[in-house]
């Protein structure tokens, strides 16, 4: 992956030396006082919540928190430390990292190192023992904003350090899915017999996607973010995937005219997140920034189509704008809205009734869970089933 131009200046921070102050700057003004935690130096971002409890090695590796500062609502972090088998990207991509209370002593058979230690090796400016729940209640109150996280022996004025984030770039209107994706395509290769070849376009796609997809025989084209309709079809898939990542989906005016020419072409598509975003876009949907959005692996979405409530993994800021109550007309055909989360009615998939496409607003590979929506990787190996028995007959 192409590492971005960094919003951060940092040193790595020694192990058990002592501690080192550190302050959080909101950009509405608010403050809090704690002590460094991986990096010192600075950095900015966009300060968003994470609900999970656990799994906090797949939150900072997956591409979709690019320049985002994660405050984790679980209180301790960084009980299991590190280890190299589950991180979701060949990086961490938080911006910024908010811990309560961070473990002093991993203990875990798989830990190779603390987090503390992981954060400080790849520079990632984090701050802990401030009041993650009051900082999570601002939030929601108020809404995701810009923040910068500063912290050495000595420190500027808090005024003087709320200009500096003031002079951050927001999220809304940020390109950001070419800075993660791969800039080169490589294959994962299909676990047992090939079933399909399937061209997934990485736009911050996490590595247990394709590993989920190879489990059910496909074989993986990853192709680069910018990869064109001709790109996509050298490959000769059976199904395309569009994968999740950072950024506003206002801004993917390409993906946007690659995945219609997809559907003009009839075949099978699926997309989560920014996919999902992206395939909304297509169908001629508007989206629209969530106050906070969705952040945790604890998200109650219910399946339309069954009645089936299923606990589900997010990392969303950005949702679609479709009717709940009615089939759409589009350009493709007739769609309707599959999915809702339980907790606000947000448009979390889509589903295309003349085409075969769909899409969903969350993480069914679930890396680090739950599994409810592993089906989904299914539903896609049965439109293609139904592609081939179609063209056969």
């Amino acid at each position: 992956m192409t590492a971005p131009a960094p919003l951060t200046t940092r040193q790595p921070r020694a192990a058990r030396r002592e501690r080192v102050p550190a302050v959080l700057v909101l950009e509405d003004g608010r403050t809090f006082r704690g002590q460094a935690y991986g990096a010192t130096g600075e950095t900015f971002g966009e300060a968003v919540f994470n609900t999970g409890m656990s799994g906090y090695q797949e939150t900072l590796t997956d591409p979709s928190y690019h320049r985002q500062v994660v405050v984790m609502t679980a209180p301790q972090i960084g009980n299991t430390g590190v280890n190299d088998e589950d991180p979701e990207s060949q990086r961490i991509w938080v911006a910024g990292y908010v811990v309560r209370d961070p473990a002093r002593v991993p203990s875990n058979w798989r830990s190779r190192r603390s987090l503390d230690e992981e954060l400080a090796n790849q520079g990632v400016v984090g701050i802990s023992g401030i009041d993650t729940r009051a900082l999570t209640r601002h939030l929601r109150e108020r809404g995701a904003m810009r923040v910068g996280i500063f912290s050495g022996p000595s420190l500027a004025e808090e005024s003087e350090l709320l200009v500096r984030v003031l002079q951050a770039p927001e999220m809304k209107g940020a390109d950001l899915c070419a800075e993660v994706a791969t800039t080169e395509p490589y294959i994962v290769p299909a676990v047992g017999e090939k079933r399909f070849t399937v061209a997934a376009v990485d736009l911050g796609i996490k590595a247990m996607t394709p590993q989920r997809m190879a489990e059910r025989g496909i074989e993986v084209h990853v192709l680069p973010a910018n990869s064109t309709v001709e790109d996509i079809y050298a490959v000769a898939p059976d199904g395309v995937f569009f994968s999740n990542g950072p950024g506003d989906p206002a801004t993917a005016d390409h993906q946007v005219a690659v995945m219609q020419e997809v559907l003009t072409r009839r075949t099978p598509l699926f997309g989560i997140c920014f996919g999902n975003q992206i395939l909304g876009r297509a169908l001629g949907f508007g989206t629209y920034k969530l106050k906070y959005g969705h952040r945790g692996i604890n998200q109650p979405v219910q399946d339309r189509s069954t009645g089936k409530v299923e606990v589900t993994a997010h990392n969303h800021g950005f949702a679609v704008e479709a009717p709940l109550d009615k089939v759409s007309d589009t350009p493709y055909g007739r769609a309707e809205v599959s999915h809702v989360c339980l907790n606000d009615n947000v448009v979390e998939g889509l589903q295309c009734l003349d085409v075969p496409a769909f899409s969903v607003q969350y993480h069914p590979e679930a890396a680090a869970g739950p599994h409810d929506a592993a089906y989904l990787f299914d539903r896609f190996v049965d439109l293609m089933t139904a592609s081939h028995a179609n063209a056969g007959s």
